[in-house]
């Protein structure tokens, strides 16, 4: 009995990854084409915009609350911001256009935003570790001090992006307000996301406060990781972790929801 549901488990986590990978294929030619670089924009793109706001921080000599230099410290919290922030942008409306493929009885909505998060997702790791390679081999970055604590901040943050993305993107299907709210709302999070300023900089009335804002919690651990003892890192992982759970939760009820009220073009 228990092989038999291990191998009806197997079955359909192989048929869900063929559909995904499908569909991440598809969504690849379409946003990307085959001009051009194609696919290479999907992490030249965030290397762009990142680049660009670490020479305009440099050049504007940005006070940031530390001593770290402004390449190192425009890096992991660029990087971190594009990872959470895009994944709600290509997630939000994400139904409607590919609701002719419906008609396919393996293909569900969780697959359509699986496969838009696995490659926002992708793309930004990529674009970050690439630059973090290439400023490292110029002089302008030291070597990580903790690899594995970057890459839990980073997993962590990926989390909250993508049930934060799903959870908006079900929504969105009920509504056109979540597309218009969220808009200027991911831009006005950004200062109270952890980007441009270190907790440890902040008063300790304000510290207590801003760590209730879930990504700055792993923004703080990805430059933990990356400078070690020449920070003082401050988060809160158990808080963190709550949050996203409760967030996945409240995303997967709603891609129910949206199962059951979708109709196939």
């Amino acid at each position: 009995m228990a092989h038999s549901k291990l191998t009806t488990i197997g079955h359909s986590a192989s048929v869900q990854w063929r559909v995904i990978h499908a569909l991440l294929m598809r969504e690849i030619l379409t946003r990307y084409g085959r001009h051009n670089i194609g696919f290479l924009w999907l992490f030249v793109e965030p290397m762009l915009f990142t680049t660009g706001v670490t020479l305009l921080w440099t050049l504007a000599r940005s006070v940031h609350g530390s001593n770290l230099p402004i390449v190192a410290f425009a890096l992991t919290g660029y990087s971190a911001v594009l990872l959470w922030r895009n994944m709600p942008s290509r997630c939000i409306g994400a139904i409607e256009p590919n609701l002719s493929l419906m008609y396919h009885r393996n293909v569900r909505v969780i697959d359509i935003f699986l496969a838009r998060l696995i490659l926002e997702g992708g793309g930004a790791t990529i674009s970050f570790v690439t630059l973090s390679l290439f400023y490292i081999s110029i002089g302008w970055l030291d070597p990580p001090e903790d690899i594995l604590t970057i890459v839990m901040g980073w997993l962590l943050i990926a989390w909250f992006g993508a049930s934060l993305a799903i959870f908006l993107g079900a929504l969105s299907e009920k509504s056109e307000l979540v597309e218009k709210i969220w808009h200027p709302l991911s831009y006005l999070t950004f200062p109270l996301s952890g980007a441009a300023f270190m907790v440890d900089a902040l008063p300790a009335e304000a510290q207590r406060y801003v760590l209730y804002v879930p990504m700055v919690n792993g923004v703080e651990l990805v430059r933990e990781g990356y400078f070690g003892a020449h920070v003082h890192a401050h988060y809160d992982i158990p808080f963190l972790i709550t949050c996203c759970s409760v967030l996945t939760l409240l995303a997967l009820a709603q891609v129910t929801v949206a199962n059951r009220e979708i109709t196939p073009e």
